[in-house]
């Protein structure tokens, strides 16, 4: 009868042995839809009507509340659904009794509903490793190996280069200062950007603004080996060349960060999907590989390049490689939407238009970097997970002991063969490669938490080795260098552990409309940091001057292994609750 319009003081509780699932609204109904049709779906009864629903439905595990909703409402929350994308929804018409029925083995019921089926443990974890778009998520992945690959071989090539031309550390500190202070400005200002302007058209710009930075960087590199004989330092770094390249370099870096946040905090979310935990995981354990994979072909590519042609010809191969790219990655774009239904091309709020039109408003720049930094400040210390992040942040004081910029104009300036940078380089990315393995049956061990504890000790212990060695033997001996190396080498097993754990623990804790803004403002504040060391990089600019910067690279370290197991061994009830299943953080059933 009427009995389904009329208001109750608490939704109808369903009998059912077990924990019990709540949907009180139709959204939570429409979002439990394939579960429900598992559960309640029979070859042998019609399709049910949520109109006809009666005040006391009995199903197993699942608690609805349909006192006063109405067919219409329940479907005019809802973005219209692709023809393409099929997704399961459960259509009650019929109900065979309005009187509630037990379903302990002693009572007596209709044989209509001896048996309910349920999934198996291995099904739904059958269903959790299964990504929502795996099509989109095969094509994500060739296009974040295709400009990763670009991206990493001019990163390797622009300090080599300059290296080659000037013998003094400053023009390698100033480019890569002016690049993390860019970073660090723009950052937060172009995530919440990206949160709101349409993903592929972004995507597009992005990679455009990327490839003519890092054709023009490289145009200033050639013309100033071209032109350019030995200099003083102070008349190198006021050349107008100098100060295009690092114009150049900051854009192109700010560009490259923000695609790297977009894939790997919003678009492999949406793709392996949100609520599909180990599709998730071995996702990012894809693309951390690749971007791996990615450092060591390019570092030891134009390493070799070097050892064996002209730096000049070597950056015109670089040149050709990045003209290249382009229309590549436009196409891969397309193809990542295509494959996935167009699912990039949903939405995340209702009011993009006049925000973007707002933020890229060149009359309010000042204002909006500031607002952005504001906002985004303070969305980012309300998290949850903020000291897993700040962990990583500091992590990225560590610029001496690492490969990367510094590294590289060092070992340069002490006469080191190109063919052996790039191997170092290229052994840091296998270092790393292998942690991708590692850290994962570690986690299955200990928990993600332990492991992530783990990869930071051990990372500090193996830069700590590296440090004495540097300061008791001259690396410019066999012996000493490969134990230097080596050391450091290794350190990036804990390094790329930790790296893998942290981007989980942000995905898990970080909401998908903020993704962005969130993963913008940690990139900025990590720029701050490193931002900071290659300020001390230019104030200690000579070579000399390098073990003072591997002493704050491992204070930094160390810093951040402290502060990381602090906060595992003092955990909050939010970090409990946020952490339930990890066996460091076991809640007891109540």
């Amino acid at each position: 009868g009427d009995g389904h319009r009329r208001r109750r003081r608490r939704p109808p509780r369903l009998a059912a042995a077990g924990s019990s699932w709540k949907a009180v609204s139709p959204r939570g109904a429409r979002a439990t839809a394939e579960a429900a049709g598992q559960l309640i779906s029979s070859p042998r009864r019609p399709a049910l009507r949520l109109s006809n629903f009666v005040p006391r439905c009995y199903i197993t595990n699942v608690e609805v509340d349909v006192s006063h909703t109405s067919e219409q409402e329940a479907l005019d929350d809802h973005p219209p659904l692709l023809p393409a994308c099929a997704i399961p929804v459960v259509h009650l018409r019929d109900v065979p009794d309005a009187s509630p029925f037990p379903l302990h083995e002693s009572a007596s019921h209709s044989t209509d509903f001896e048996e309910l089926p349920v999934l198996s443990e291995g099904e739904l974890h059958t269903i959790a490793a299964t990504p929502a778009h795996p099509a989109g998520l095969y094509a994500l992945y060739a296009s974040y190996l295709f400009g990763n690959l670009v991206e990493q071989l001019w990163n390797f090539a622009w300090p080599a280069a300059l290296a080659i031309l000037h013998p003094s550390l400053l023009p390698v500190a100033i480019v890569g200062f002016f690049t993390k202070l860019s970073v660090f400005i723009g950052a937060p200002i172009v995530g919440k950007l990206m949160d709101h302007f349409p993903r592929i058209p972004m995507y597009t710009g992005l990679n455009a603004v990327q490839v003519a930075t890092q054709l023009i960087s490289a145009a200033m590199v050639i013309y100033a080996m071209k032109n350019v004989t030995h200099a003083s330092t102070s008349a190198v770094v006021l050349k107008p060349w100098f100060i295009a390249l690092v114009a150049a370099g900051a854009i192109e870096r700010l560009a490259g960060l923000a695609l790297g946040v977009a894939m790997e905090r919003d678009w492999v979310v949406l793709l392996a999907g949100t609520n599909r935990p180990v599709a998730l995981a071995q996702a990012n354990a894809v693309l951390n590989r690749l971007d791996l994979v990615c450092e060591t072909v390019g570092a030891s590519v134009f390493g070799l390049l070097l050892s064996k042609y002209h730096p000049v010809t070597c950056l015109k191969i670089a040149c050709g490689l990045m003209i290249c790219s382009f229309p590549v990655l436009v196409v891969l774009g397309q193809l990542i939407n295509r494959f996935s239904c167009h699912a990039l091309d949903s939405s995340r709020t209702p009011s993009d238009e006049s925000i973007c039109a707002n933020l890229l408003d060149v009359r309010k720049i000042v204002q909006n970097g500031l607002s952005a930094i504001r906002n985004g400040w303070n969305e980012y210390k309300q998290q949850t997970v903020l000291p897993a992040s700040v962990a990583t942040v500091f992590l990225n004081f560590n610029v001496a002991l690492a490969p990367g910029a510094i590294m590289t104009a060092l070992l340069m300036h002490r006469g080191i063969s190109p063919s052996i940078v790039g191997a170092f380089s290229g052994l840091c990315s296998i270092m790393g490669l292998v942690a991708t393995f590692i850290s994962s049956s570690l986690v299955e061990r200990v928990g993600i938490l332990k492991a992530g504890a783990a990869g930071l000790i051990v990372q500090a212990s193996l830069l700590s080795v590296a440090l004495v060695v540097y300061w008791t033997g001259s690396i410019s001996q066999r012996t000493p260098l490969l134990i230097f190396l080596a050391a450091i080498a290794l350190s990036r097993l804990g390094h790329m552990s930790y790296d893998v754990v942290g981007t989980q623990i942000l995905q898990t804790g970080v909401p998908a409309s903020k993704a962005n803004l969130i993963g913008g403002m940690e990139v900025s504040i990590s720029s701050l940091a490193e931002l900071v060391m290659l300020g001390m990089a230019i104030i200690a600019n000579d070579v000399s001057h390098f073990g003072f910067l591997a002493i704050l690279s491992v204070s930094s370290v160390a810093g951040a292994a402290w502060m990381f197991c602090q906060w595992l061994g003092n955990p909050t009830d939010e970090q409990r609750e946020l952490f339930m299943f990890d066996p460091h953080f076991q809640v007891e059933p109540i």
